[in-house]
């Protein structure tokens, strides 16, 4: 039995074929209940802790039922994993419940041991070892702790302690690797570690050794200066004194003559002496760990120990290399002036980058590569990153071309070619050295030829078509194109596509690290987790020391000023937007405009009632938006728009569209919805599906469109009772009541005041309850509404028995009339039997329950009919804990408890 909760939670079983593969509980309270137990495994966890875990905001009526009910559903997933000892694994111990476990049962155990014995193989100076063992420590995290269970206490205090073990983890593998010599093996991971933790010292002074060693003097210089400017923006100070004397170092070396460096004399002993090293192109050979130079993690005085011989942008070795057509790489390799600076690290795209690396290294002749998404999906960063890391394979020169001018105008592919032709060559020729002519008037000939001669890459950035570049790209073996687009390229001859979307939350997180690990997921999906707008959130916080991370989500919860808060310095996302917005045609603008009215993912049903066309014309539309990234694909047959993307089009939207016209839209679109939503099956299945719906039926409300309200409302009542998502749920059936009192429909208004009656029974509101269930009652009783009465009736009888009071419940259902609906004669017999139970016993219960079973079987009400045969089944046996509504259990008096 394995245990994993470095991560999301996973329960694996014994290797038997009947019990391997995953048994991983999936409601998130159970998964809390498990994941308590396996971080406090071997150790008794009272019920009180547990309960405290599963409702820190405060325990419901049934709570110490649900969890007798938990614990025995953990049960049945251990003995499923392990039938030979599953069932001994999770005991009761007083005062609550004990998790056995042996050995490597469990990941944290297993990491915590590695840590143990990687820091003594450290201090030990066993570098191979410690490097080897916390590695194996840092991969057993598959992300954050019990990632997707709901933390309480415990599990918040169990996660803070190991998320800092983790990154004691880091810091002390770093160290290891980089005094063994692997400054640009661990770069990456630096890169990361100081996004993701800016204000940790640590990994900075070890990424400045790094950069400095691997030939990066000048980022390592940049690196320091950005994390003082943090540091005072963020808290008021300076560098520590470790960081300053690295950055001491940094300086004094810049300014030190180039020469190579004479014997140290800071090391004791026979070490002080050394032979003189030989030059390797004018740089000295580099340093070996064992070495005194080398560095060491408490010796920021060995900075020097550089890897020189190494290109100083992708750390690759540098060497001469013979060219086609004549000539010396050594006067052009690795050009890359022209490549413009990474205004933060590349964050998130690990992946991408890897296969646009191996694309281009792969390139056959005639392919080009093109990187594909939305506006501000960080296609130009990826490109540049890419082009960096493949230098080397590409002696003759990298070439960087923005396809578009000062004022956004698209250059012609003649003017790009000419462009393109005067990099290269004044990165060929010495300053003094007077331009040959070309060899042909013809720019893009001209471009052919070089590309020919010369093994080049060619990073063509902001490609408006295929068109435009098609010319550009170079069809002789060498030399190859990097292409950045919006609009996909799919089927383009030779066109290898890298699409980006929106970054992994885990990706969010860390550039949003400054606002703290729970806000950096709202801020994430607010910004539509896009490495600009992300960007742009992020300096809005840096630049602003009286706000924090709640005051940052808050302030971007605001639609119509999210843009506004995004706008920093020289960094706009609306402009940006505004941009591609305006290169549409404009036909795709105004679907662009009208398809943010939708409320999340929209169908194609729902998006050719919004533009108002038949399917197929409005198919191609919402294709044409699809190709150029304006849409994206969230599910089957269903689109989104990006929600940068979405917020510019409701402006857009506001300001260009008549009101009357976006009312017409709004009409169709309700419209649409309530039609999909009534159809057999189309009833939300997801707490996101029922939100979105219930942001429907409130655009309804606003437009006035009562009965498409009403017809939302009976659609949302079982997603809402099953989700349970109470002020979804209030606010939905409020706006829905006011419709009905509004549209004068007696009966929706007798069944929403039920509706509201069940959320404040849930929500423990008795006199609530009792209210909205007597003005039911009273207006069926005047209406002559005999289901929705009888219906009212049982939830008054139902909050009487739960007071003590079975014999005024037991008058309430005679005075019940016989229900002329399938719904109401369900709710008057599950009462009954609750008051069977209570007076008469187990017996006399199972009548009303058997009629429940047929009467949910004939409404095709799945839950309700699950629902009915647990009730019949715990009736027929002694009763103990007992369902009384779908998911609400009642643990019964004078019965034992259940272990």
């Amino acid at each position: 039995m394995r245990f994993r909760i470095l991560g999301p939670l996973e329960l694996t079983g014994d290797p038997d074929p009947a019990s391997a593969g995953p048994h991983t509980p999936g409601p998130p309270k159970l998964r809390t209940v498990l994941g308590t137990l396996v971080a406090r495994a071997d150790t008794v966890v009272s019920v009180e802790t547990l309960i405290d875990e599963l409702w820190p905001d405060g325990p419901p009526r049934t709570a110490l039922t649900t969890l007798h009910v938990y614990v025995s559903q953990i049960r049945k997933a251990l003995c499923a994993a392990s039938p030979r000892q599953g069932r001994a694994l999770l005991v009761t111990r007083r005062p609550g419940y004990l998790l056995r476990t042996t050995g490597d049962d469990v990941d944290a155990t297993v990491f915590e041991r590695l840590r143990a014995e990687g820091r003594a193989a450290l201090a030990g100076d066993d570098l191979p070892r410690a490097a080897h063992l916390l590695r194996r420590a840092e991969e057993l995290w598959r992300g954050p702790l019990l990632s997707g269970t709901p933390h309480g206490p415990v599990l918040r205090a169990v996660a803070a302690r190991l998320t800092e073990a983790r990154l004691e983890v880091s810091e002390l593998r770093v160290a290891a690797e980089l005094r063994l010599g692997r400054d640009r093996e661990v770069l990456p991971d630096l890169v990361a570690l100081t996004t993701e933790h800016p204000l940790r010292e640590e990994f900075h002074a070890q990424l400045l050794t790094a950069l400095h060693r691997t030939g990066r003097h000048a980022e390592a210089l940049h690196a320091y200066a950005r994390l003082r400017g943090l540091l005072a923006e963020e808290l008021g100070t300076e560098p520590g004194p470790r960081l300053r004397a690295l950055h001491q170092r940094l300086l004094a070396e810049e300014d030190a003559p180039a020469h190579p460096r004479g014997p140290r004399q800071d090391q004791p002993g026979p070490s002080r002496t050394r032979a003189p090293e030989r030059p390797r192109h004018g740089r000295p050979e580099p340093s070996h760990p064992d070495r005194p130079d080398a560095f060491h993690p408490d010796r920021p005085d060995a900075l020097h120990a550089d890897r020189p011989g190494r290109h100083p942008h992708t750390g690759r070795p540098t060497r001469r290399t013979a060219l086609p057509g004549g000539g010396d790489s050594g006067t052009t390799a690795y050009r890359l002036a022209h490549l413009p600076c990474l205004e933060t690290p590349l964050v998130g795209r690990d992946e991408e980058l890897d296969a646009v690396e191996s694309l281009l290294r792969d390139s056959t002749p005639g392919a080009w590569t093109a990187v594909t998404g939305p506006a501000g999906s960080g296609k130009t960063a990826l490109a540049v990153a890419a082009a960096r890391r493949v230098a080397d394979a590409f002696p003759g020169g990298v070439l960087y071309l923005d396809l578009r001018t000062a004022s956004r105008r698209p250059l012609t592919t003649e003017e790009a070619a000419r462009r393109l032709l005067g990099q290269a060559a004044s990165a060929a020729a010495p300053a003094d050295t007077p331009l040959a002519p070309p060899a042909h008037p013809d720019p893009v000939t001209e471009l052919r030829a070089l590309t020919g001669r010369r093994r080049l890459l060619l990073v063509l950035d902001g490609a408006v078509s295929v068109a435009q570049v098609r010319p550009l790209l170079p069809s002789a073996p060498g030399s190859t194109a990097l292409v950045t687009a919006r609009p996909a390229v799919t089927g383009a001859t030779g066109a290898r596509q890298v699409p980006l979307g929106p970054l992994s939350r885990a990706a969010t997180r860390r550039m949003l690290a400054a606002a703290g690990p729970g806000i950096a997921d709202e801020v994430g999906e607010l910004c539509g987790r896009l490495p600009l707008v992300l960007r742009a959130a992020a300096l809005a916080l840096a630049a602003r020391p009286h706000w924090d991370g709640p005051t940052l989500s808050a302030r971007l919860r605001e639609e119509a000023t999210r843009l506004d808060v995004l706008r920093v310095g020289e960094l706009d996302v609306r402009t940006r937007l505004l941009e591609e917005y305006a290169e549409l045609p404009a036909d795709l603008r105004r679907a662009v405009r009208l398809l943010a009215l939708p409320p999340g993912a929209f169908s194609p049903a729902v998006a050719a009632a919004v533009l108002d066309r038949a399917p197929g014309p409005a198919a191609l539309l919402v294709d044409a938006l699809a190709d150029r990234r304006l849409l994206l694909p969230d599910a089957a047959d269903r689109y989104v728009l990006p929600e940068p993307t979405r917020l510019l089009a409701a402006e857009r939207l506001r300001a260009e569209e008549p009101a009357d016209s976006v009312r017409a839209v709004t009409a169709r679109m309700c419209e649409a919805y309530a039609t999909a939503a009534a159809r057999p099956g189309g009833a939300p299945r997801t707490a996101e599906g029922t939100r979105e719906l219930a942001r429907v039926l409130g655009m309804a409300h606003a437009a006035g469109l009562w009965p498409v309200v009403l017809r939302l409302a009976e659609a949302l009542a079982a997603p809402l009772e099953r989700s349970a998502d109470w002020p979804v749920w209030a606010t939905a059936h409020g706006l829905a009541l006011d419709a009905a009192r509004r549209h004068g429909d007696e009966r929706a208004t007798a069944r929403l005041l039920c509706s509201l009656g069940d959320l404040a029974w849930q929500q423990r509101d008795d006199e609530r309850a009792a209210e909205h269930y007597g003005q039911a009652a009273a207006l069926a009783a005047a209406a002559g509404l005999l289901d929705e009465r009888a219906r009212a009736l049982a939830g008054l009888a139902e909050l009487r028995l739960e007071r003590g009071e079975s014999g005024h419940a037991a008058e309430l259902l005679r005075a019940a009339p016989e229900p002329d609906g399938a719904v109401g004669r369900y709710e008057v017999q599950r009462v009954r039997a609750l008051v069977a139970l209570e007076t008469a016993g187990a017996p006399a219960a199972t009548g009303p329950l058997t009629e429940c079973v047929a009467l949910a079987a004939a409404l095709g009400d799945r839950r309700r009919e699950a629902h009915a045969r647990r009730a019949l089944h715990a009736a027929q046996g002694p009763p103990r804990a007992f369902e009384v509504r779908p998911g609400v259990w009642r643990l019964w008096p004078d019965q034992p408890v259940p272990a």
